[in-house]
This record gives C-alpha cells, sequence and structure tokens, in this order.
C-alpha cells in the first residue's frame, strides 16, 4: 500500500476529529456546528472559505501554481436519526441522532487530503473541497447544485468517496455508467366506506383493497421489466385503522421504487398508476397516487472513472480494485452533481471479516484504520489530475 506521508502524518488528527464529529452529529441543513468545524479547520490550513451554500455547505478553495484546471471533490456532512448503541466512548451525545453511515469518516478524509495538499504543494490548479450537507434523504446536493456549486466554483469534473463495509479494507470498487441506483418513494391512499366490522357488506373495504394492491404491485417487476433490466417495488408501509370492531374508511400504502434507468423508472410509475387505478375500480373504490422522484441514479462518466481508478490503484494496488462491481440499488445524492458535471463516485472497503457491521445500523462505526487509505486517494486523485510540473516540484 503506496500511503502519501503527509496524510500518515495528520492521521492521529483525522481521527480526532472524526471522534469529535461523531459525538456531535447533525442532520440534514441543520450541520452549522459541523459547517463551523470544517471552515475553521479549513481557514487554518490557508484556504479560501465560503460558507452558506445549500444552507450549511461549505467549499474550500486551494490554489496553487499558474494552470487553469481545476477539480472538486466532494464529502457529505450530516448524521442520521438513530440512537447510537455501538458503545464507543466518542458515541453521539445528541439523543436520537448519530454519524451511522460514516460521513464523519468522509469528512474527516477530506480535511486530511486538504492539509496534506496544502503540505505538498505537488499541483497545479485550484482543488474545491466541497463538503456537502443533506445526503440523507433530504437532497443536498441538488440544492448546492441549483444555488450554483458549478457556476460559483468552476471545475472540470467532480469527485465522491463512500466507505463500503461489505468490501474489505484496503480496496476500492467501482465502474463505468450506474453505480446506485435513483429513489423514488410513493404513497397510495384508497378511500372506501367504513362501518361495522360485523357487517362488511355495508361498507366499501379497503383492506382488501390494500391486500390486492400490495400483491399487484409486485407484478410491475415480475411481468413488464426485460429480466436484464433492474427494478425494486419494496412496499414498506400499511396504516389503516384504530380498533378491532370497525373497518376504516382509508388506507394509506407508502413504499420506494429503485431504478437505475430512466425508462424503467417511466415504465413503474405508469403501471402503478394504472394498478392502483385498476384495483380501486375493483373494489369500487376512490384512490390517489402520490409519486416522487427523489435521487437519480448514481451514473460515473466514463473518463473520470478511469481518473478515480488509477488513482486507487496507486495507492492499493491493481488487484485491490475492482472495476466491475455489482451496482446496488441503494441511492446517493451525488448523483445530482453528476448529472450537472462529469465525475466518478467510488466504494472504499472498510470491512474487516463477515461480521463487519454495516452503515444505518445503530451499532455501526466508521472504520479508522481507512482513514489514511482514503485521504491518500484524494491526494493521489488530486496530484494526478492536475499534475505539477517537475521544476515546480524541486521548487
Amino acid at each position: 500500500m503506496n500511503l502519501v506521508p503527509e496524510v500518515l502524518a495528520v492521521e492521529p488528527k483525522m481521527r480526532d476529529w472524526r471522534h469529535h464529529l461523531h459525538a456531535h452529529p447533525e442532520t440534514a441543513f441543520e450541520e452549522r456546528a459541523t459547517a463551523e468545524y470544517v471552515a475553521e479547520r479549513l481557514a487554518a490550513l490557508g484556504l479560501e472559505v465560503h460558507t452558506g451554500l445549500a444552507k450549511t455547505g461549505v467549499v474550500g478553495v486551494l490554489r496553487n501554481g499558474s494552470g487553469g484546471r481545476s477539480i472538486g471533490l466532494r464529502a457529505d456532512l450530516d448524521a442520521l436519526h438513530i440512537d447510537e448503541a455501538s458503545g464507543v466512548p466518542y458515541a453521539s451525545r445528541h439523543k436520537g441522532r448519530m454519524h451511522a453511515c460514516g460521513h464523519d469518516g468522509h469528512t474527516a478524509m477530506l480535511l486530511g487530503a486538504a492539509q496534506a495538499l496544502a503540505q505538498r504543494r505537488a499541483f497545479d490548479g485550484t482543488l474545491h473541497f466541497v463538503f456537502q450537507p443533506a445526503e440523507e434523504n433530504e437532497g443536498g446536493g441538488r440544492v448546492m447544485v441549483e444555488e450554483g456549486l458549478f457556476d460559483r466554483f468552476p471545475m472540470e469534473a467532480v469527485y465522491g468517496l463512500h466507505n463500503w463495509p461489505r468490501k474489505p479494507l484496503g480496496t476500492f470498487a467501482t465502474r463505468v455508467g450506474p453505480l446506485m441506483g435513483a429513489y423514488d418513494i410513493f404513497e397510495i391512499v384508497g378511500t372506501g366506506k367504513g362501518g361495522h366490522a360485523a357487517m362488511p357488506y355495508v361498507t366499501r373495504d379497503p383492506m382488501p383493497f390494500a391486500a390486492h394492491l400490495i400483491n399487484a404491485l409486485q407484478t410491475i417487476v415480475a411481468r413488464n421489466l426485460h429480466p436484464q433490466d433492474a427494478g425494486v417495488v419494496s412496499v414498506t408501509q400499511v396504516h389503516a385503522g384504530d380498533t378491532w370492531n370497525v373497518i376504516p374508511e382509508q388506507v394509506v400504502v407508502r413504499g420506494t421504487v429503485r431504478t437505475f434507468d430512466r425508462a424503467v423508472q417511466d415504465l413503474i410509475e405508469q403501471r402503478m398508476r394504472e394498478i392502483v387505478a385498476g384495483v380501486a375500480a375493483t373494489f369500487g373504490m376512490q384512490a390517489s397516487v402520490r409519486y416522487e422522484r427523489r435521487y437519480p441514479a448514481t451514473v460515473n462518466t466514463a473518463d473520470e472513472t478511469g481518473h478515480a481508478v488509477q488513482a486507487a490503484r496507486a495507492v492499493v494496488g491493481d488487484e485491490h480494485v475492482d472495476t466491475d462491481p455489482v451496482p446496488e440499488m441503494g441511492s446517493e445524492d451525488f448523483a445530482f452533481m453528476l448529472q450537472a458535471k462529469r465525475g466518478c463516485y467510488v466504494w472504499m472497503g472498510t470491512g474487516t471479516g463477515a461480521d463487519t457491521i454495516n452503515v444505518h445500523n445503530p451499532r455501526y462505526d466508521f472504520n479508522d484504520a481507512a482513514l489514511a487509505i482514503g485521504a491518500s486517494y484524494w491526494v493521489t486523485l488530486a496530484e494526478q489530475r492536475l499534475p505539477a510540473a517537475l521544476s515546480r516540484r524541486a521548487a
């Protein structure tokens, strides 16, 4: 493994930064103390610091040499609404909030990379360190783009990274094209006629509607998509009724849809609306569908994926970089940045065996052994993409 010396020197700091952030988690668009913490450290390194983009976003700018090229490196700031059960000494001090996805580690790694790059000065151009709020559910990446991220900070490409406990520590994985799925949500409201549970014949019972609907929704993927197309329809909530002997007036069915391709996404939404209308007519009920497209698929561009793979190989070796991983249906709002700008998103392995706890678990904790690997990847990628002349490096 080829870890950057300046990164190794700052590794204890990265660990301290990460533990502080872990103990003080903040959720979407509320990352005020987190943003201040990041901005202070970037300013201490001599970077130009910009705050307030997407409410709590931070962008640090580092320039070197006379080159006009620039790239962006992105980390996410926010935590999740989870009660922590990790038992670590630096566990969350904010009840109901926890860094259960490793964004504390992502932030610490990018801060460490910024410090190493500011010390080394072995690049020619401009680096934008993008610390994004509200990755979890609320689309902070979309808001940053809408508020002019790429207009205010011009860059030819943007790169992202996520820790991946299901892959071994010291490995990377990415691919050209879709790496993670689009994330849509739906809410179906069926309205019938309530009444006494002993006299269903004088009601329009919404419960059979819900039962038939849930089964019918599963046919969208099974009977409408080509076997090589990917889609997942999951019903995750059913709400109706308050007591045993009353047939409710209404039932609410909610869930998610995951896809990689826009045409598949369109087909699923269309068939869902048709099925809801048909099942409602069958049971003599009224029904409505709210279908909301939250995050698009995370789609990597070819050249930038090659750049990311080259940097990862330089750090961990060719045999530890997977260039054809199976895409996952989990979603990532870095996708909004990739819709607006060329770039690549990679998975960085942090697993230590089959029992490694995965993200979004109350017992999860980011693997500190990955900090120097991730920061070295960022430094290597930046210096490879914005190479400095040998004479400048020697100076």
